[in-house]
């Protein structure tokens, strides 16, 4: 970061900057690619961009743009929220649900639905992973209704290392797609908003309107650089999951089989098992009624021991009444 060569990114851009947008464009096969602060920005970004007042956007319930950016969908982009089941599995939803939710356009007063977000992994679902097949079948299901297509991929890295395939063969028919560079590569700062020529010219713009342009932006680029060099090494993290997840189920805790790096346990008292897991020693968060634990390059085999050995087995008073079910294996292709 220190050494890197830098510019004015809101003037005449910055070569560094430059080189880690071109690199991001070939990894998701798209014509371009710009990068942001925060992977949220990308987000807003595409869909300012996307939607105009009166349009409804679709989306997996619980999906990042829904919950957790302050509403900057309906606010900054004006779109209208429309959430939708996870029919195909934890985050997921399927080509049918699409089709029905798209519906056909009515009256002049009533929103006109123009978009779908997907988000792969999905963070509520618990990093679940959507398949290239599934992928292009939703997708398929959207340009059948003549509807556009974002994909956050702020985790994407990650669902390519699970399936085994090129980031790209997940963004496969998309409008738009941004991926994040923090979430488990390790970069501090940064995320890219990627799609045609013309959409990134525009998504300039936009990004300075947000306050999102740097001058100097080389020096983050550079360890967003570093970072893509580091994708293969999730694997590391996802093995640590699963282990994390075999013994905690071991212990009696009621865990989602995880599909990367998040680990979902349902409990009975939220508040008092993230309390009783810091009295441990163990820092956990809640995501969708649940506590989330991740897995990630700062951490070692005998961490997750540590940690296990921390938590201990369940008390029957944090068991939940209902068992959660394990998340079923996305499908992989052949030959991974």
């Amino acid at each position: 970061m220190a050494a890197a060569e830098v510019g004015d990114d809101v003037l005449d851009r910055d070569p560094t900057m430059r080189e880690l947008e071109e690199r991001v464009a070939g990894l998701l096969g798209t014509e371009d690619a710009l990068w942001t602060p925060s992977g949220s920005m990308g987000n807003v970004i595409a869909l300012m961009s996307h939607l105009r007042r009166g349009d409804a956007f679709l989306a997996p319930a619980g999906a990042h743009v829904l919950d957790n950016e302050l509403g900057t969908a309906a606010w900054l982009a004006g779109g209208m929220p429309r959430p939708l089941p996870h029919d195909a599995g934890p985050g997921r939803v399927s080509s049918d649900a699409v089709r029905r939710a798209a519906g056909t356009e009515g009256p002049y007063y009533t929103l006109r639905t123009t978009l779908l977000c997907l988000e792969n992994t999905h963070n509520a679902g618990g990093g679940a992973v959507t398949a290239p097949d599934q992928h292009a079948a939703v997708v398929s299901a959207a340009r059948r209704a003549a509807l556009a297509v974002h994909l956050d991929g702020a985790r994407l890295w990650h669902a390519a290392v699970a399936l085994g395939v090129p980031p790209a063969a997940l963004a496969v028919g998309v409008d738009t797609v941004q991926v994040c560079f923090s979430k488990g590569l390790g970069a501090p700062v940064g995320s890219a908003v990627a799609g045609t020529a013309a959409f990134v010219a525009d998504a300039r713009r936009l990004r300075k309107m947000l306050g999102g342009g740097v001058r100097q932006g080389g020096v983050v680029a550079a360890a967003a650089l570093v970072a893509l060099d580091r994708i293969d090494r999730l694997a590391e993290d996802h093995e640590r999951a699963l282990r994390l997840a075999d013994g905690l189920r071991e212990r009696g805790w009621q865990v989602q089989t995880p599909e990367t790096n998040i680990v979902l346990v349902a409990v009975a008292d939220l508040d008092g098992t993230v309390a009783r897991m810091a009295d441990a020693g163990v820092r956990v968060s809640r995501m969708a009624g649940r506590i989330r634990l991740v897995t990630h390059a700062d951490l070692t085999d005998a961490d997750i021991t540590h940690a296990l050995e921390r938590i201990g087995p369940v008390e029957p008073a944090l068991q939940p009444d209902v068992r959660m079910p394990a998340a079923p294996a996305p499908a992989r292709p052949a030959g991974h």
